[in-house]
């Protein structure tokens, strides 16, 4: 792995955790401030538009360590040849569905950047739409890396263990 995926790698886990972190802290001031009559409105906006951003770096996190739901009830019992075949056709659907994602993330990103973002002037709704053309890509990063690891590669066994939630 180069340097430059390893320090992008620590970089989107440090904002995962900044973004939920500060998720709860603002919910949780909104509520303060709200019991204290001094309601902050914004802190919900804000809080929303850091859940997008974690979300998907959230996903790429989870795909990179291949902690996402998986059933292999059906690709278990299948030869190794056929095993790697479904594998690949299912790469080939996440590149297709994630170049399509980035492309129409990025052209809406585009066309609501002179949108204010929940009425909050100076904030373009941009930066939450973003979201997902940059999720996207990191997705398409790892996704790329998966394909390499696994070609000329036999199918790796299926976990028997149960993994907690």
């Amino acid at each position: 792995m180069t340097r430059f995926l390893l320090h992008l790698r620590r970089a989107e886990a440090l904002a995962a955790a900044t973004f939920l972190v500060a998720m709860v802290l603002l919910i949780f001031a909104g509520g303060i401030a709200r019991l204290m009559h001094h309601p902050l409105n914004w802190t919900t906006d804000v809080a929303t538009c850091l859940f997008a951003w974690a979300c998907f770096l959230c996903a790429d996190i989870a795909w990179r360590n291949d902690s996402l739901m998986s059933i292999d009830l059906v690709t278990r019992a299948l030869p190794t040849r056929l095993r790697a075949a479904c594998a690949t056709f299912n790469y080939v659907v996440i590149v297709a569905f994630l170049v399509y994602v980035a492309a129409m993330g990025g052209w809406l990103s585009w066309i609501s950047r002179a949108r204010s973002f929940q009425g909050m002037p100076g904030v373009s709704y941009s930066w939450v739409t973003l979201s997902m053309p940059v999720g996207a890509v990191l997705l398409l990063i790892t996704t790329w890396q998966k394909v390499r690891a696994s070609r000329g590669a036999a199918v790796a066994p299926a976990r028997t263990e149960e993994t907690p939630c």
